[in-house]
């Protein structure tokens, strides 16, 4: 059954859990395999992630893609076998069965969103997204109306 409303997960209703098999590496899951069901789309969950400070997602691989978005702060990553230093606003696609690792190099805790995407054969062409603007009456208008 897919939703049909808008749901809000506030981030004080989201609780930081610590993430078993790595160090100092905590989440809060803004989407879950369930919720990405529920909406009709295909994702293994989304998640917003801090690594204290000396903490690492320490080497691994997953059977789907991962989008890793740095939101806070410095961070070193295994890439293609190499580490390399990368900061807030940088973005590292991961292919599946890539091995890779994410490191806090900064002196405060550092975050990222993780995007895990299932990877399949026959998978159909992806575009970019439509919108249709309609108009809703408001309380209190939009700035610049």
């Amino acid at each position: 059954m897919t939703v049909s409303q808008t749901t809000v997960k506030t981030a004080e209703a989201m609780e930081w859990s610590l993430m078993p098999d790595h160090v100092a590496l905590y989440h809060r899951e803004i989407v879950s395999a369930a919720e990405a069901d529920a909406m009709g789309v295909r994702a293994s969950s989304v998640l917003w992630e801090k690594i204290g400070v000396g903490g690492a997602v320490l080497p691994h691989y997953h059977n789907v893609a991962e989008i890793i978005h740095i939101t806070v702060g410095k961070v070193r990553l295994l890439c293609n076998g190499e580490w390399k230093s990368y900061q807030a606003g940088d973005t590292f696609h991961v292919p599946a069965g890539v091995v890779h690792s994410v490191v806090n190099d900064d002196t405060a805790p550092t975050e990222q969103i993780s995007i895990f995407l299932p990877v399949e054969e026959q998978v159909p062409p992806n575009r970019f997204f439509e919108t249709t603007q309609v108009a809703i009456p408001t309380e209190r208008p939009l700035q610049g109306q």
